[in-house]
């Protein structure tokens, strides 16, 4: 193998191929005795080969020989990687250290998101109420209102605040709960 053979790998697949196979099997020795996993050696290898096809230009034969040069970029590659490996573990210490949810908080977590969902759904039913009913309906179950003084915000006759209430109430209760649940219990009212 030609002492120029590092400058022709970027541009010459032939050239590479030799310098490949001419310099794999010491490559791999070298990323072994520095790394444990099989896999990682393995992707540091053809890292290592890339990163020889990009660095060609910067070879100088003055300064050693191909397979010295190689070990160069390999030892470059393996630094990287060891680096990048210290930063992941410092990072999943932080993460580690600072447990922000225990099971309790996930189950409770996991309740608020159901429930915020069936709130979800309760808002869109509410929605699609008439005006009317949803008016009065706003004003006991979410300003806690009784019917009485809902009534008189919105200047109605107090039986007619209770039969639109009342019927508010039904078509949630068909519109969400199918009529079967319990879920939504009448508030009560207040005279």
């Amino acid at each position: 193998m030609s002492t120029d053979a590092p400058l022709r790998i970027a541009h010459d697949p032939e050239a590479f191929e030799a310098f490949y196979r001419a310099h794999v099997e010491a490559v791999q020795r070298f990323v072994a005795r520095r790394v444990a996993d099989p896999y990682l050696a393995a992707d540091l290898t053809a890292d290592v080969f890339l990163a020889a096809i990009d660095a060609a230009g910067g070879y100088r034969a003055a300064r050693g020989t191909p397979e010295a040069w190689l070990f160069g970029v390999a030892r470059n590659v393996v630094a990287a990687e060891h680096r990048r490996a210290a930063r992941e573990r410092r990072a999943n210490a932080r993460v580690e250290g600072r447990r922000l949810l225990g099971d309790d908080d996930v189950e409770r977590m996991q309740q608020r998101i159901d429930a915020a969902a069936q709130a979800r759904e309760l808002f869109a039913a509410v929605a699609q109420l008439p005006e009317r009913e949803r008016a009065v309906l706003e004003l006991v179950a979410l300003d806690e209102l009784a019917v009485t003084e809902a009534a008189a915000v919105l200047g109605l006759r107090p039986v007619t605040a209770r039969v639109r209430l009342h019927r508010a109430r039904s078509a949630l209760r068909r519109q969400v709960f199918d009529d079967a649940s319990p879920a939504i219990s009448p508030a009560p009212e207040a005279s």
